[in-house]
């Protein structure tokens, strides 16, 4: 017994992926490819964290979904495969690179008619669907972009997730630099400012996964 989360050396670590992961061949081929992107990488989510959001998503009967932060399309395909044949995920990216590679392997996953990947900043996008009247119409979304602006994405995604959706929002322990007060990095000010201002919202129920960088799950409310 435990009264706090246990830490993953690495023989534990692979112990977990051993005897829990189940990783689509696709998807253990995107990381390995991804790896060979350089330092940018390190962006790419743990497989244990993407099986937990493919189980969330099944969880819930979700169809709808919108992704902040496409990079090579690990997470989009992960949560794309649990979504019914209708299903539908919106994905924003920036990077060309990015998402000519997320779209490469969204058609090898057999994912590519589920996914809409929406090229450009996300932040038009998301003000995009909502004057559309997609407001309230998203089961779940997953925010994993850039930090410095993770407070007007969650804004924007709160009010396009339904009540009794779930948004999910990744990096949120940043390698540990928010319990850290002399990080003052813009990105860290950020991750840390978010972590309080969702801490005290009232507008969800609020969880932390200890998976990956820090997984938080916030449930909108009606």
């Amino acid at each position: 017994m435990s009264d706090r989360t246990i830490a993953l050396d690495d023989r534990l670590y692979e112990y977990v992926q051993k005897t829990w992961l189940r990783e689509p061949p696709v998807l253990s081929r995107l990381r390995e490819e991804t790896t060979k992107i350089g330092d940018a990488a390190s962006m790419q989510i743990s497989p244990e964290q993407g099986q937990l959001m493919a189980t969330l998503i099944e969880l819930m009967g979700a169809r709808r979904v919108i992704e902040v932060g496409t990079f090579t399309g690990y997470s989009a395909i992960a949560m794309a495969l649990a979504l019914p044949p209708d299903g539908k995920l919106i994905t924003c990216e920036t990077n060309p690179m990015f998402a000519t590679m997320a779209g490469e392997f969204f058609e090898e996953a057999g994912v590519a008619g589920k996914i809409d990947l929406r090229l450009g900043p996300a932040m038009e996008t998301l003000e995009a669907l909502q004057a559309g009247g997609s407001a309230n119409t998203f089961d779940a979304a997953f925010l994993d972009a850039d930090k410095e602006n993770y407070r007007a994405y969650y804004e924007r995604l709160l009010r396009l997730i339904r009540p009794g959706g779930l948004l999910m929002i990744d990096n949120v322990l940043w390698d540990g630099l928010v319990a850290d007060p002399s990080a003052q990095h813009p990105s860290t000010i950020e991750i840390r400012a978010l972590n309080e201002k969702l801490r005290d919202d009232e507008r969800v129920t609020l969880a932390l996964t200890v998976i990956g960088d820090g997984l938080t799950l916030a449930r909108k409310r009606g």
